[in-house]
Protein backbone atom coordinates (compact mmCIF):
# COMPACT_ATOMS: atom_id res chain seq x y z
CA UNK A 1 0.00 0.00 0.00
CA UNK A 2 1.39 3.40 -0.98
CA UNK A 3 2.10 5.95 1.75
CA UNK A 4 -0.42 8.71 2.42
CA UNK A 5 0.23 12.09 0.87
CA UNK A 6 0.01 14.77 3.55
CA UNK A 7 -1.11 18.35 3.16
CA UNK A 8 1.56 21.04 2.90
CA UNK A 9 2.75 22.47 6.20
CA UNK A 10 0.85 25.59 7.18
CA UNK A 11 -2.17 24.96 4.96
CA UNK A 12 -5.67 23.97 6.07
CA UNK A 13 -8.32 21.55 4.87
CA UNK A 14 -11.83 23.03 4.93
CA UNK A 15 -14.21 20.23 5.78
CA UNK A 16 -17.90 21.26 5.88
CA UNK A 17 -17.78 22.45 9.52
CA UNK A 18 -14.67 24.57 8.92
CA UNK A 19 -16.08 25.87 5.66
CA UNK A 20 -19.28 26.93 7.46
CA UNK A 21 -17.22 29.06 9.86
CA UNK A 22 -15.28 30.66 7.01
CA UNK A 23 -18.50 31.40 5.15
CA UNK A 24 -20.05 32.90 8.29
CA UNK A 25 -17.11 35.29 8.76
CA UNK A 26 -17.18 36.23 5.08
CA UNK A 27 -20.92 36.93 5.19
CA UNK A 28 -20.52 39.24 8.20
CA UNK A 29 -17.62 41.06 6.55
CA UNK A 30 -19.79 41.57 3.46
CA UNK A 31 -22.76 42.79 5.50
CA UNK A 32 -20.72 45.38 7.40
CA UNK A 33 -18.73 46.51 4.34
CA UNK A 34 -21.84 47.06 2.26
CA UNK A 35 -23.64 48.83 5.12
CA UNK A 36 -21.01 51.58 4.82
CA UNK A 37 -21.25 51.69 1.01
CA UNK A 38 -18.08 49.77 0.11
CA UNK A 39 -17.74 47.91 -3.22
CA UNK A 40 -16.22 44.44 -3.51
CA UNK A 41 -13.03 44.09 -5.56
CA UNK A 42 -10.08 41.70 -5.80
CA UNK A 43 -6.58 41.59 -7.24
CA UNK A 44 -4.33 38.85 -8.67
CA UNK A 45 -2.88 36.11 -6.50
CA UNK A 46 0.54 36.60 -8.15
CA UNK A 47 2.47 39.87 -8.14
CA UNK A 48 6.01 41.00 -8.93
CA UNK A 49 8.20 40.97 -5.83
CA UNK A 50 9.08 44.59 -6.65
CA UNK A 51 5.56 45.62 -5.64
CA UNK A 52 6.16 44.55 -2.04
CA UNK A 53 9.74 45.77 -1.96
CA UNK A 54 8.38 49.27 -2.67
CA UNK A 55 7.04 49.87 0.83
CA UNK A 56 6.09 46.77 2.84
CA UNK A 57 9.52 46.32 4.45
CA UNK A 58 12.40 43.88 4.16
CA UNK A 59 10.99 41.35 6.61
CA UNK A 60 7.82 40.78 4.57
CA UNK A 61 9.76 40.55 1.30
CA UNK A 62 12.81 38.53 2.34
CA UNK A 63 11.48 36.36 5.16
CA UNK A 64 7.71 35.95 4.84
CA UNK A 65 6.91 35.88 1.12
CA UNK A 66 6.64 32.81 -1.10
CA UNK A 67 8.85 33.84 -4.02
CA UNK A 68 9.75 31.94 -7.19
CA UNK A 69 11.33 32.71 -10.53
CA UNK A 70 9.02 32.37 -13.52
CA UNK A 71 10.19 31.03 -16.89
CA UNK A 72 11.05 34.52 -18.01
CA UNK A 73 13.38 35.03 -15.05
CA UNK A 74 11.13 37.46 -13.16
CA UNK A 75 10.73 37.04 -9.40
CA UNK A 76 7.06 36.42 -8.59
CA UNK A 77 5.40 36.35 -5.16
CA UNK A 78 2.23 34.69 -3.95
CA UNK A 79 0.51 37.71 -2.47
CA UNK A 80 1.25 38.08 1.27
CA UNK A 81 -1.16 41.04 1.58
CA UNK A 82 -3.49 43.10 -0.62
CA UNK A 83 -2.73 46.75 0.17
CA UNK A 84 0.18 47.08 -2.33
CA UNK A 85 -2.00 45.49 -5.03
CA UNK A 86 -4.77 47.97 -4.29
CA UNK A 87 -2.29 50.84 -4.56
CA UNK A 88 -1.08 49.47 -7.90
CA UNK A 89 -4.63 49.03 -9.19
CA UNK A 90 -5.48 52.60 -8.25
CA UNK A 91 -2.31 53.99 -9.83
CA UNK A 92 -3.12 52.25 -13.13
CA UNK A 93 -6.57 53.88 -13.41
CA UNK A 94 -6.12 56.82 -11.09
CA UNK A 95 -7.70 59.42 -13.37
CA UNK A 96 -10.70 57.22 -14.22
CA UNK A 97 -11.82 56.39 -10.68
CA UNK A 98 -14.36 58.28 -8.58
CA UNK A 99 -13.10 59.45 -5.19
CA UNK A 100 -13.28 58.78 -2.39
CA UNK A 101 -12.92 55.08 -3.21
CA UNK A 102 -14.53 52.63 -0.83
CA UNK A 103 -13.31 49.10 -1.64
CA UNK A 104 -13.39 45.78 0.19
CA UNK A 105 -12.32 42.25 -0.66
CA UNK A 106 -12.02 38.73 0.70
CA UNK A 107 -9.53 36.18 -0.59
CA UNK A 108 -6.56 33.86 0.00
CA UNK A 109 -3.05 34.99 0.96
CA UNK A 110 0.26 33.29 1.70
CA UNK A 111 3.10 34.04 4.12
CA UNK A 112 6.10 31.84 4.81
CA UNK A 113 6.14 31.90 8.59
CA UNK A 114 6.21 29.37 11.40
CA UNK A 115 2.74 27.84 11.76
CA UNK A 116 1.38 28.34 15.29
CA UNK A 117 -1.84 29.12 17.12
CA UNK A 118 -3.67 31.73 15.07
CA UNK A 119 -1.11 31.71 12.24
CA UNK A 120 -0.81 29.57 9.14
CA UNK A 121 1.05 29.93 5.85
CA UNK A 122 -2.16 30.04 3.85
CA UNK A 123 -5.11 32.10 5.08
CA UNK A 124 -8.15 34.08 3.98
CA UNK A 125 -8.32 37.78 4.69
CA UNK A 126 -10.84 40.61 4.72
CA UNK A 127 -9.43 43.88 3.37
CA UNK A 128 -11.24 47.21 3.40
CA UNK A 129 -9.90 50.59 2.29
CA UNK A 130 -11.02 54.22 1.97
CA UNK A 131 -8.89 56.16 -0.52
CA UNK A 132 -8.83 59.83 -1.50
CA UNK A 133 -9.55 61.43 1.90
CA UNK A 134 -7.06 62.58 4.53
CA UNK A 135 -8.99 63.36 7.71
CA UNK A 136 -9.68 62.01 11.19
CA UNK A 137 -13.27 61.48 10.02
CA UNK A 138 -12.08 59.04 7.36
CA UNK A 139 -9.91 57.26 9.91
CA UNK A 140 -12.89 57.06 12.25
CA UNK A 141 -15.01 55.43 9.54
CA UNK A 142 -12.56 52.54 9.20
CA UNK A 143 -12.29 52.07 12.96
CA UNK A 144 -16.10 52.17 13.19
CA UNK A 145 -16.38 49.49 10.49
CA UNK A 146 -14.11 47.28 12.59
CA UNK A 147 -16.25 47.96 15.68
CA UNK A 148 -19.46 47.23 13.80
CA UNK A 149 -18.03 43.93 12.61
CA UNK A 150 -17.22 43.00 16.22
CA UNK A 151 -20.80 43.83 17.16
CA UNK A 152 -22.16 41.89 14.18
CA UNK A 153 -20.39 38.68 15.19
CA UNK A 154 -21.41 39.06 18.84
CA UNK A 155 -18.13 40.20 20.43
CA UNK A 156 -18.69 42.74 23.21
CA UNK A 157 -16.44 45.61 24.28
CA UNK A 158 -15.71 43.71 27.51
CA UNK A 159 -14.25 40.88 25.41
CA UNK A 160 -12.29 42.80 22.75
CA UNK A 161 -10.89 46.31 22.34
CA UNK A 162 -9.73 48.36 19.36
CA UNK A 163 -6.34 49.76 20.36
CA UNK A 164 -5.52 53.03 18.56
CA UNK A 165 -2.35 55.11 18.13
CA UNK A 166 -0.85 57.57 15.65
CA UNK A 167 2.57 57.22 14.04
CA UNK A 168 2.93 60.97 13.54
CA UNK A 169 2.43 61.48 17.27
CA UNK A 170 5.01 58.82 18.04
CA UNK A 171 7.43 60.22 15.46
CA UNK A 172 7.18 63.62 17.16
CA UNK A 173 7.81 62.06 20.56
CA UNK A 174 10.84 60.13 19.22
CA UNK A 175 12.22 63.40 17.89
CA UNK A 176 11.84 64.80 21.41
CA UNK A 177 14.03 61.93 22.64
CA UNK A 178 16.72 63.00 20.12
CA UNK A 179 16.28 59.78 18.14
CA UNK A 180 17.51 60.54 14.59
CA UNK A 181 15.09 60.24 11.69
CA UNK A 182 17.02 57.44 9.99
CA UNK A 183 16.62 55.30 13.13
CA UNK A 184 12.90 55.79 13.71
CA UNK A 185 11.62 52.97 11.51
CA UNK A 186 13.83 50.59 13.50
CA UNK A 187 12.44 52.07 16.71
CA UNK A 188 8.90 51.53 15.39
CA UNK A 189 9.81 47.87 14.92
CA UNK A 190 11.20 47.83 18.46
CA UNK A 191 7.88 49.19 19.75
CA UNK A 192 5.96 46.63 17.66
CA UNK A 193 7.95 43.81 19.30
CA UNK A 194 7.51 45.02 22.86
CA UNK A 195 4.97 42.31 23.69
CA UNK A 196 6.87 39.63 21.81
CA UNK A 197 10.17 39.90 23.74
CA UNK A 198 11.13 39.63 27.40
CA UNK A 199 11.81 42.99 29.14
CA UNK A 200 15.56 42.33 29.10
CA UNK A 201 15.43 41.11 25.52
CA UNK A 202 13.55 44.23 24.49
CA UNK A 203 16.13 46.52 26.11
CA UNK A 204 18.96 44.55 24.52
CA UNK A 205 17.30 44.85 21.12
CA UNK A 206 16.95 48.61 21.64
CA UNK A 207 20.66 48.94 22.35
CA UNK A 208 21.45 46.70 19.38
CA UNK A 209 19.70 49.07 16.95
CA UNK A 210 21.59 52.06 18.35
CA UNK A 211 19.52 53.53 21.20
CA UNK A 212 21.14 54.94 24.30
CA UNK A 213 20.04 53.85 27.77
CA UNK A 214 18.31 57.18 28.48
CA UNK A 215 16.48 56.98 25.14
CA UNK A 216 15.22 53.48 26.01
CA UNK A 217 14.01 54.76 29.39
CA UNK A 218 12.27 57.68 27.67
CA UNK A 219 10.67 55.27 25.22
CA UNK A 220 9.42 53.07 28.05
CA UNK A 221 7.85 56.12 29.69
CA UNK A 222 6.06 57.02 26.42
CA UNK A 223 4.69 53.50 26.06
CA UNK A 224 3.12 53.70 29.51
CA UNK A 225 1.58 57.17 29.06
CA UNK A 226 -2.16 56.58 28.61
CA UNK A 227 -2.79 60.32 28.22
CA UNK A 228 -0.27 60.84 25.41
CA UNK A 229 -3.10 61.00 22.86
CA UNK A 230 -4.09 64.44 24.14
CA UNK A 231 -1.03 65.85 22.34
CA UNK A 232 -2.51 64.83 18.96
CA UNK A 233 -5.32 66.93 17.48
CA UNK A 234 -6.02 64.12 15.02
CA UNK A 235 -6.56 61.60 17.81
CA UNK A 236 -8.70 64.03 19.81
CA UNK A 237 -10.93 64.51 16.77
CA UNK A 238 -10.88 60.76 15.98
CA UNK A 239 -12.19 59.84 19.41
CA UNK A 240 -14.89 62.53 19.19
CA UNK A 241 -16.18 61.11 15.89
CA UNK A 242 -16.05 57.54 17.16
CA UNK A 243 -18.28 58.58 20.07
CA UNK A 244 -20.74 60.10 17.56
CA UNK A 245 -20.61 56.85 15.58
CA UNK A 246 -21.67 54.98 18.72
CA UNK A 247 -18.64 52.70 19.09
CA UNK A 248 -16.52 54.50 21.70
CA UNK A 249 -16.94 51.66 24.20
CA UNK A 250 -14.73 49.52 21.92
CA UNK A 251 -11.95 52.12 21.63
CA UNK A 252 -8.81 52.48 23.74
CA UNK A 253 -5.66 54.54 23.19
CA UNK A 254 -2.53 52.35 23.22
CA UNK A 255 0.88 53.96 22.57
CA UNK A 256 2.50 50.55 21.97
CA UNK A 257 0.38 49.93 18.85
CA UNK A 258 2.58 50.91 15.91
CA UNK A 259 2.08 48.16 13.25
CA UNK A 260 5.03 46.39 11.66
CA UNK A 261 4.71 47.42 8.02
CA UNK A 262 6.76 50.38 6.81
CA UNK A 263 4.04 52.07 4.74
CA UNK A 264 1.87 53.32 7.64
CA UNK A 265 1.99 57.11 7.97
CA UNK A 266 -0.57 58.18 10.59
CA UNK A 267 -3.34 56.59 12.64
CA UNK A 268 -2.85 52.85 13.30
CA UNK A 269 -5.04 50.38 15.18
CA UNK A 270 -5.39 46.73 16.15
CA UNK A 271 -8.07 44.61 17.84
CA UNK A 272 -6.96 42.63 20.90
CA UNK A 273 -9.00 40.42 23.17
CA UNK A 274 -9.07 41.61 26.77
CA UNK A 275 -7.19 38.56 28.06
CA UNK A 276 -4.40 39.18 25.53
CA UNK A 277 -4.77 35.58 24.33
CA UNK A 278 -5.20 36.93 20.80
CA UNK A 279 -3.45 40.06 19.55
CA UNK A 280 -3.86 41.87 16.26
CA UNK A 281 -7.13 40.08 15.51
CA UNK A 282 -7.40 42.74 12.82
CA UNK A 283 -5.19 45.72 12.13
CA UNK A 284 -4.54 48.63 9.84
CA UNK A 285 -4.15 52.36 9.59
CA UNK A 286 -3.33 55.30 7.34
CA UNK A 287 -0.96 54.81 4.40
CA UNK A 288 -0.74 58.06 2.43
CA UNK A 289 2.45 57.34 0.45
CA UNK A 290 1.84 53.89 -0.99
CA UNK A 291 0.08 54.80 -4.25
CA UNK A 292 2.91 57.20 -5.08
CA UNK A 293 5.48 54.53 -4.15
CA UNK A 294 4.11 52.17 -6.82
CA UNK A 295 4.08 54.80 -9.58
CA UNK A 296 0.86 56.75 -9.07
CA UNK A 297 0.15 60.29 -7.95
CA UNK A 298 0.02 61.00 -4.20
CA UNK A 299 -3.26 59.75 -2.74
CA UNK A 300 -4.25 59.54 0.95
CA UNK A 301 -5.67 56.22 2.11
CA UNK A 302 -6.68 54.30 5.20
CA UNK A 303 -7.64 50.65 5.61
CA UNK A 304 -7.34 47.45 7.59
CA UNK A 305 -7.16 43.69 7.15
CA UNK A 306 -8.38 40.70 9.16
CA UNK A 307 -7.36 37.06 8.75
CA UNK A 308 -9.97 34.35 9.07
CA UNK A 309 -7.99 32.06 11.38
CA UNK A 310 -7.50 34.29 14.42
CA UNK A 311 -11.05 35.66 14.35
CA UNK A 312 -12.45 32.12 14.14
CA UNK A 313 -10.47 31.16 17.26
CA UNK A 314 -11.71 34.27 19.06
CA UNK A 315 -15.31 33.51 18.12
CA UNK A 316 -14.93 29.98 19.46
CA UNK A 317 -13.33 31.25 22.67
CA UNK A 318 -16.26 33.54 23.40
CA UNK A 319 -18.89 31.10 22.07
CA UNK A 320 -20.00 33.52 19.34
CA UNK A 321 -20.38 31.03 16.49
CA UNK A 322 -24.13 30.58 15.89
CA UNK A 323 -25.75 27.17 16.00
CA UNK A 324 -26.64 27.30 12.30
CA UNK A 325 -22.96 26.82 11.47
CA UNK A 326 -23.39 23.18 12.52
CA UNK A 327 -26.73 22.67 10.76
CA UNK A 328 -27.01 20.48 7.65
CA UNK A 329 -26.95 22.10 4.25
CA UNK A 330 -30.24 20.35 3.47
CA UNK A 331 -32.97 19.62 6.05
CA UNK A 332 -34.86 17.15 3.81
CA UNK A 333 -33.91 13.66 2.59
CA UNK A 334 -35.96 11.99 -0.16
CA UNK A 335 -35.43 8.24 0.15
CA UNK A 336 -35.60 5.62 -2.59
CA UNK A 337 -37.79 2.62 -1.69
CA UNK A 338 -36.73 0.47 -4.65
CA UNK A 339 -35.59 0.82 -8.23
CA UNK A 340 -39.14 1.03 -9.56
CA UNK A 341 -39.87 4.16 -7.48
CA UNK A 342 -36.56 5.91 -8.19
CA UNK A 343 -37.99 8.37 -10.73
CA UNK A 344 -40.94 9.20 -8.48
CA UNK A 345 -38.51 10.08 -5.68
CA UNK A 346 -36.41 12.22 -8.02
CA UNK A 347 -39.57 13.98 -9.21
CA UNK A 348 -40.77 14.98 -5.73
CA UNK A 349 -37.24 16.09 -4.77
CA UNK A 350 -37.28 18.35 -7.82
CA UNK A 351 -40.66 19.79 -6.83
CA UNK A 352 -39.39 20.52 -3.31
CA UNK A 353 -36.31 22.33 -4.68
CA UNK A 354 -38.54 24.35 -7.00
CA UNK A 355 -40.51 25.37 -3.90
CA UNK A 356 -37.31 26.72 -2.34
CA UNK A 357 -36.16 23.84 -0.13
CA UNK A 358 -32.67 22.36 0.07
CA UNK A 359 -33.06 18.63 -0.56
CA UNK A 360 -30.75 15.61 -0.64
CA UNK A 361 -31.99 12.84 -2.90
CA UNK A 362 -30.58 9.41 -2.02
CA UNK A 363 -28.73 8.31 -5.17
CA UNK A 364 -29.31 4.54 -5.07
CA UNK A 365 -31.76 1.96 -3.80
CA UNK A 366 -30.77 0.78 -0.35
CA UNK A 367 -32.45 -0.40 2.84
CA UNK A 368 -34.57 2.38 4.33
CA UNK A 369 -32.89 1.86 7.70
CA UNK A 370 -29.53 2.61 6.11
CA UNK A 371 -30.93 5.73 4.46
CA UNK A 372 -32.40 6.91 7.77
CA UNK A 373 -29.02 6.41 9.50
CA UNK A 374 -27.39 8.41 6.72
CA UNK A 375 -29.84 11.27 7.27
CA UNK A 376 -29.47 11.12 11.04
CA UNK A 377 -25.65 11.31 10.87
CA UNK A 378 -25.87 14.41 8.69
CA UNK A 379 -28.38 16.05 11.02
CA UNK A 380 -31.17 15.95 8.45
CA UNK A 381 -34.56 16.60 10.02
CA UNK A 382 -37.12 15.06 7.66
CA UNK A 383 -37.17 11.98 5.42
CA UNK A 384 -39.75 11.43 2.67
CA UNK A 385 -40.74 7.85 1.80
CA UNK A 386 -42.39 6.83 -1.49
CA UNK A 387 -43.06 3.10 -1.40
CA UNK A 388 -45.41 1.19 -3.76
CA UNK A 389 -48.46 1.94 -1.59
CA UNK A 390 -47.70 5.67 -1.44
CA UNK A 391 -47.05 5.85 -5.18
CA UNK A 392 -50.28 3.97 -5.98
CA UNK A 393 -52.35 6.30 -3.75
CA UNK A 394 -50.47 9.48 -4.76
CA UNK A 395 -49.27 9.88 -1.20
CA UNK A 396 -46.00 10.57 0.63
CA UNK A 397 -44.93 9.32 4.05
CA UNK A 398 -43.04 11.96 6.03
CA UNK A 399 -40.78 10.79 8.87
CA UNK A 400 -39.37 13.11 11.53
CA UNK A 401 -35.84 11.76 12.02
CA UNK A 402 -35.50 13.52 15.37
CA UNK A 403 -38.59 12.00 17.03
CA UNK A 404 -39.28 8.98 14.82
CA UNK A 405 -42.86 10.15 14.23
CA UNK A 406 -44.27 9.42 10.77
CA UNK A 407 -47.37 10.61 8.92
CA UNK A 408 -48.75 9.92 5.46
CA UNK A 409 -50.25 12.78 3.44
CA UNK A 410 -51.40 13.37 -0.11
CA UNK A 411 -48.52 14.18 -2.46
CA UNK A 412 -50.26 17.47 -3.31
CA UNK A 413 -50.13 18.46 0.38
CA UNK A 414 -46.53 17.35 1.00
CA UNK A 415 -44.87 20.71 0.36
CA UNK A 416 -47.23 22.53 2.72
CA UNK A 417 -46.80 19.91 5.45
CA UNK A 418 -42.99 19.88 5.14
CA UNK A 419 -42.97 23.67 5.31
CA UNK A 420 -45.00 23.67 8.54
CA UNK A 421 -42.83 20.95 10.09
CA UNK A 422 -39.60 22.83 9.33
CA UNK A 423 -41.12 26.07 10.59
CA UNK A 424 -41.75 24.39 13.97
CA UNK A 425 -38.10 23.34 14.04
CA UNK A 426 -36.89 26.93 13.68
Amino acid sequence: MSSKIKSIKGTRDYYPAEMAVRTFIYSKARTVSESFGYQEIDGPFLESIELYAAKSGEELVKEQSFVFEDRGGELIALRPELTPSIARMVSERQKQLVYPLRWWSWGPFWRYERPQKGRSREFFQWNIDLMGVDSPEADAELVAIAANFLKEVGLSSSQVKILVNNRQLMDSELMGLDIPEDLRLKVFKLIDRRDKLSPDGWVSYGKEIGLKSEQIKGLEFLLNDSELWRKSNDLIRLFQILETLGVSEYIQFAPHIIRGLDYYTGMVFEVWDQDSDFRAILGGGRYDSLVEAVGGNPLPAVGFAMGDLIISLVLRKFDCLPSFVDQPVAPILVTVFDQSTMEVSINIATKLRSAGFNVISYPIHSKLSKQFRFGDRLGIQIALILGPDEVENKQVSIKDLRTGEQITVLESDAIEYVSKLLLKRT
